[in-house]
């Protein structure tokens, strides 16, 4: 018996030394995110002969942008598929890592994509740069995200999520770790969220309750703005906000406008109507803005994105109900970047639709490197 103990010994150490080598061969291939179609390839908008504005660059989905830096497959990808293989043989196949009702979003200067999901209940992590693939699901060290809809950039490189259903702001640091909430005594149903990095305030859009709340850097609550209602600096049910040089963009949804407000909350102007044709808001969802002050909205019930200039003129449409390229099906926020790239979470397509403005800053850069 003591030979054939041995024996067991032996085999086991083996197979362990194997398991680590093989891990190691796993976590020391280099992926990147591979979403980018080609330039020469890609659609554009409006289409020729008009000047191009938009085009398209790429759609993020889930594990299936991550690809090795080297082609074909390594050592340890066999590995991979073998875990994967045994996986199913026990019945339990890895439920694939991918966007399926993705909210709203925002991108850091390291080239991060954070993207809240409800269906999910997380916030899934893009690393452009290291081409890594995350899920934060953690509210608090103990509770999970039941419905994450806004998500913005903290101060001290946190982030700032709202829930919907938990009632409050969860703050996280740069890893995911949950820091703190707030708020949790002062919602109705918290969806949108926007941050002024100059003056460190945090603004709230309380669909419910049919106003902003405002707070400071360190979570603390100093005011709300607005009440129900339709007259300027009025809402009923605001859901998406964005800030931009000092002015706080607001969707209110069920007046089916877009007002611009001062830091303080004073009516700037508004823009937007309900009507039947392209251009007119039924269901605003997601605002944001370029570097030249052009404004984006996301027409959900229409499935478009539309563009007005920085006074609210309707410029030009994008989309239409669907799943190919420049259609979108019921899509919700939307961002963007310092690069003039914008990015659209299609939700009921479980993707987010990127896009570069040819102006701005991109056209400035592509200039400056010729």
């Amino acid at each position: 018996m003591k030979p054939i103990a041995q024996s067991i010994k032996r085999s086991s150490f083996f197979l362990g030394v194997v398991v680590l080598l093989l891990l190691t061969a796993c976590a020391s291939r280099e992926y990147r995110m591979d979403y980018e179609v080609e330039e020469s390839d890609a659609k554009i908008w409006p289409a020729p002969p008009e000047i191009p504005r938009f085009r398209y660059v790429g759609t993020l989905t889930g594990e299936q942008n991550v690809k090795p830096v080297e082609e074909g497959k390594g050592f340890g990808d066999y590995v991979s598929d073998f875990f994967k293989w045994m996986a199913g043989i026990v019945g339990q196949n890895p439920v694939p890592l991918v966007l399926q009702r993705p909210q709203s979003g925002v991108i850091d200067d390291n080239g991060r994509i954070y993207v809240t999901d409800v269906s999910r209940h997380s916030v899934m992590v893009f690393d452009l740069q290291k081409g890594i693939l995350s899920e934060w699901e953690l509210a608090t060290p103990s509770t999970g995200f039941v419905t994450p809809i806004g998500i913005a950039l903290g101060p001290s490189n946190s982030l700032l999520v709202v829930d919907a259903e938990l009632n409050l702001i969860v703050q996280l640091d740069a890893t995911g770790n949950p820091l703190k909430t707030f708020g949790e005594d002062k919602f109705k149903r918290p969806t949108g969220i926007a941050r002024d990095p100059i003056k460190g305030r945090i603004y709230v859009a309380d669909t419910h309750a049919h106003d902003i709340k405002v707070f400071d850097d360190n979570g603390n609550f100093i005011n709300s703005i607005g009440k129900r209602g339709t007259a300027g600096g009025e809402f009923n049910g605001p859901t998406h906000l964005s800030f931009a040089n000092g002015n706080l963009y607001v969707t209110d949804t069920f007046n089916t406008r877009v007002q611009v407000l001062s830091d303080s909350g004073q009516l700037k102007r508004e823009f937007g109507k309900r009507g039947l044709f392209v251009g007119d808001l039924v269901r605003p969802k997601g605002v944001t803005t370029d570097s030249e002050g052009n404004i984006y909205v996301i027409e959900s019930f229409h499935d478009h994105l539309l563009v007005y200039n920085s006074n609210g003129e309707f410029l030009l449409p994008i989309g239409g109900t669907g799943g190919e390229v420049g259609q979108f099906y019921l899509p919700s926020g939307i961002w963007t970047d310092n690069n003039d790239r914008i990015y659209i979470a299609d939700m009921f397509n479980g993707r987010v639709v990127i896009l570069q403005y040819l102006g701005g800053r991109y056209a400035r850069r592509a200039v400056q490197n010729k």
